[in-house]
């Protein structure tokens, strides 16, 4: 027996007087309701109502159990009222998942700027290299690079995460600046050992030709910012995340190269747990960001980027396809 269809057909029986008046406001037949409330009675051991040619009135015992029962309805009704409401507003709390460098420069800045749009928010930001299965760990919004797995995972595209090749200035006087992505197996690479197959950096020229390219170095580390600060040292060349770069290049700590050639760049996604029925406070935050990642977003103007960003103890920002297996698993 559905036990609140019962309490809801009850109440309208009661309140109409009539089995067949409450069955058709109900939206079921007459039979049926008759036979619910039939069947109340006898869970409950007790009548419920007094049944005449006139109509159906409630019984002693009726008539508080109607009290009690419009309470029932009503505080259901709230319920439902307070899911909707919350389901339809950017409020409550919000846990969202990255990767540690792409996190700790980029998202932690915009977060804050949302968290300043929407104040009913309260954010759990997490920042991990290793992969994070939302629904075991609770996580409401993950930001992830590369491309995605078939899942059962809901997901919306954000943009790209482009790469750059670069050195100081003192490397390049030292040891030559490289014209052609082949030039680089002459160069002291820096290498980030987070990805599989790195020892191989892939490019795409101008004419859409592909050039594998071999790569040795002095140094190897799954920090991102050890990577930049080795290159800023003049120690040698290093392939990076635009945004981990460009604030350097924009101070001149170090130089982009090889301006014709490019290596792969990422998707950038935002994946929740399911596609279905998705929260406001995670679509809407979504739908935000989507306005985020446009054109050379990794740039922005020099406040932002400077505001928020936090670099010690980086580590992955999103792995490129520099090896043959260098995707990141989703």
């Amino acid at each position: 027996m559905d036990r609140l269809l019962a309490i809801r057909l009850f109440i309208r029986v009661v309140d109409l007087g009539s089995f067949s008046k409450a069955a058709a406001d109900i939206g079921m037949g007459q039979p049926s309701a008759t036979k619910l409330v039939a069947q109340m009675e006898k869970q409950l051991g007790s009548r419920l109502l007094h049944r005449s040619t006139h109509g159906v009135t409630p019984t002693e015992i009726g008539a508080l159990y109607y009290e009690k029962c419009k309470l029932i309805a009503h505080h259901v009704d709230e319920a439902g009222t307070v899911a909707a409401l919350l389901q339809s507003q950017v409020q409550g709390g919000l846990r969202i998942s990255t990767s540690v460098a792409f996190g700790r420069r980029v998202l932690a800045p915009l977060v804050m700027r949302f968290m300043r749009m929407n104040p009913k928010l309260q954010i759990d930001l997490s920042f991990e290299d290793r992969y994070v299965n939302l629904v075991e760990q609770g996580v409401d919004v993950a930001i992830r690079m590369g491309r995605l797995a078939d899942s059962s995972l809901g997901a919306r595209y954000l943009g790209v995460n482009p790469w750059v090749v670069v050195a100081s200035a003192d490397y390049l006087d030292k040891r030559g600046t490289p014209r052609d992505a082949a030039d680089l197996a002459a160069h002291d690479a820096l290498i980030y050992s987070t990805v599989q197959g790195d020892a191989r950096w892939h490019f795409t020229g101008v004419d859409g030709q592909a050039v594998s390219v071999p790569v040795r170095g002095p140094l190897r580390s799954n920090s991102l910012s050890a990577l930049l600060a080795a290159a800023r040292e003049g120690m040698g060349v290093a392939a990076l995340p635009w945004y981990v770069a460009q604030e350097s290049v924009r101070s001149g700590g170090v130089l982009p190269l090889l301006a014709d050639w490019k290596l792969p760049s990422q998707e950038i996604h935002a994946v929740y747990p399911s596609p279905r029925l998705v929260p406001a406070k995670v679509s809407g935050f979504v739908e935000w960001l989507q306005g985020q990642f446009g054109e050379a977003w990794w740039a922005g103007p020099e406040e932002e980027r400077s505001e928020g960003s936090l670099t010690a103890n980086e580590g992955s920002g999103g792995r490129p396809v520099f090896g043959e297996q260098g995707r990141r698993r989703p």
